[in-house]
């Protein structure tokens, strides 16, 4: 059976699978028809390839193997770094989608030659048809960022008829050559994380493939947060046995944070141990532990590595949060104040998302192209819509549906971005076609973004899929236990109830959203219609009396223009819950 990979090969490939010449996450060993050399190991996306009759290989037999050289590509003020998917202009790292990136390496790697366009999309967009208007873009996207402006030459020219070339003079070098410098690498503008090779304490010498395993999978798993600068594993595991400070480290390899630990095994069960370090301070700012069984080792590895990923993003943001918030005011960048919009967010106050809206605007008015920030004063909005807070404008509500357009057209890999943005277009413009779409590219990108998971258990709930829904929020809860949203997921879940009709238990969901957030307008609403419904009126109008003392202006009318994008048998129930509990017309 053919691979489905269609993973392009450095060294060369057989039915697709990738053909490699150093250790990767899994190493397999068997009889390649037409290759030849006994150290020829098959690594076809993190899987088992199925055209090989594989084994594992012994770890003793990689010793006298290292890693091959990470290349570095230099033109101009920029330096490419294709193994840590990273370009620098002139030390400091610039966002380029995954997409765009992966074009700018293949013409880069064949500078001066010409690549047929046909070549480039097969490369960039493997087993997939896409239109060469697709790649355009890109080029676009690419003489932009180098400052090249449309149709610029300087980096990439157009030949007519039959592709693209890298123009430019390119120097090759080696990616880790600055980490040499005797006062270490710069701190990057972008939070910046380490993975360092966990300690083996099976007991057993062979088990170490399986821990380096694990770590490279969680350090492919927390790659995926655009916002964060992940070090290649290949560096990282230069200190893989080595007694070396935190500070040392952090230095040498230039990061803000550190993820070390430990897996342990007994029997069929392992437990892997992890600890967050924030490297300025010293602080241990996140430990858990994970628990797993190794039926499937490669199904266990998937999911400690999501879970450790899920788990560590809250706190590497709030991290964040509190770096931001100790800066002066005068050094602010778009990042910084974006940082404090979602910290005031997570209050789910008026005053705090007010605030949110106003440092949101300023970091747009530093970068008008910061997708987070555009997409936070559309997030802002529904909440302030859902809560009654405040009188908002059709001016307001128009310009958070346009800035949430503008961050699904700007952002191309932060699925969080992509999430609320989703989740505006669906709640203020009804735009469900269009917020499922976008939600299905966020996952697509990061299958462990829980915000994702989250705004696709509310279209579920809200367009009457309560099972769907429930397995979507659930999904997120696992990956983001302590997330500063978890008001929101248990909100969520009893809408699914109520739209199931299953009305005791969306009145659990309800008190459990309303303990995490008493004053939340839209679980209050929750509460009252699975009660109305069960006739227990008295405790419905009571619950509703203290709706209308935070949002004295809700009506039936007013609450059925809020609640166009729910399926009209779910916005029925609603109506008609509310209408018993006594809420006027109008």
């Amino acid at each position: 059976m053919a691979c489905k990979c269609g993973v392009a090969s450095r060294a060369g490939r057989v039915n697709g699978c990738e053909i490699v010449l150093e250790p990767r996450l899994w190493l397999f060993t068997g009889a390649a028809p037409g290759l030849r050399g006994p150290n020829l190991w098959v690594a076809c996306c993190g899987r088992v390839c199925e055209n090989f009759p594989q084994r594992v290989m012994n770890p003793e037999t990689l010793k006298d193997h290292s890693p091959l050289d990470e290349e570095a590509f230099v033109f101009g003020a920029f330096r490419l770094l294709p193994a840590q998917r990273t370009l620098l202009e002139d030390g400091k790292p610039l966002h380029l989608g995954s997409r765009a990136l992966d074009v700018l390496v293949a013409l880069v790697e064949s500078a001066g030659d010409t690549i047929h366009k046909d070549k480039l999309i097969a490369r960039v967009w493997p087993d997939t048809f896409v239109d060469e208007g697709n790649l355009r873009f890109q080029v676009a996207t690419l003489r932009k960022a180098l400052g090249d402006g449309r149709g610029g030459n300087r980096f990439i020219a157009n030949i007519p008829g039959r592709g693209y070339t890298f123009v430019a003079p390119v120097t090759r070098g080696h990616a880790h050559a600055d980490n040499a410098l005797a006062d270490g690498a710069a701190l990057h503008d972008k939070p910046s994380l380490a993975v360092l090779p966990f300690q083996n304490m099976t007991g057993d010498a062979e088990q170490e493939y399986f821990v380096d395993g694990m770590v490279e999978e969680i350090t492919t798993a927390i790659a995926r947060l655009p916002w964060l600068f992940v070090i290649a594993r290949n560096s990282a595991f230069t200190y893989k046995g080595k007694p070396v400070g935190v500070k040392q480290v952090a230095q040498e390899l230039g990061v803000r944070y550190l993820l070390e630990g430990s897996v342990r095994k007994a029997g069929n069960r392992v437990r892997i141990t992890g600890q967050l370090i924030d490297t300025t301070t010293g602080a241990h700012i996140w430990a858990d532990r994970f628990d797993g069984t190794l039926d499937d080792i490669f199904d266990l590895q998937d999911q400690m590595a999501s879970n450790v990923a899920g788990a560590i993003e809250p706190k590497l943001r709030q991290s964040e949060i509190e770096r931001a918030n100790r800066k002066p005011t005068a050094n602010l960048t778009a990042y910084d104040l974006y940082l404090r919009a979602l910290a005031q967010s997570y209050r789910h106050t008026d005053e705090g998302v007010a605030e949110a809206v106003v440092l949101a605007r300023r970091a747009l008015a530093i970068d008008p192209s910061y997708a987070p920030a555009a997409a936070m004063v559309g997030w802002c909005r529904v909440q302030q819509r859902a809560q009654g807070w405040g009188a908002l404008s059709a001016d307001d509500l128009s310009e958070a549906c346009r800035l949430a357009r503008q961050a699904l057209e700007a952002e191309r890999d932060d699925a969080d971005t992509i999430g609320l943005a989703a989740w505006t277009l669906f709640y203020l413009a009804g735009e469900v076609a269009m917020a499922a779409a976008a939600l299905d590219r966020a996952l697509a990108l990061n299958r462990n973004a829980a915000l994702a998971w989250l705004a696709r258990g509310i279209i579920h709930a809200s367009r009457n899929q309560p099972e769907a829904a429930i397995a979507a929020v659930e999904r997120a809860r696992r990956l983001s236990p302590f997330d500063p949203y978890n008001a929101f997921y248990a909100v969520t879940i009893a809408i699914a109830h109520l739209a199931a009709r299953r009305f005791e238990q969306a009145i659990e969901w309800a008190d459990r959203a309303l303990h995490e957030q008493p004053r939340m307008v839209q679980t209050m609403r929750v509460k009252i219609v699975a009660l109305a419904h069960l006739g227990h009126l008295d405790e419905a109008r009571a619950e509703l009396g203290r709706v209308l003392a935070i949002d004295p202006k809700l009506t039936i009318a007013s609450f059925g223009a809020y609640g166009r994008s729910s399926a009209p048998e779910v916005l029925e129930l609603y109506v008609t819950g509310l209408r018993l509990a006594g809420l006027p017309e109008k």
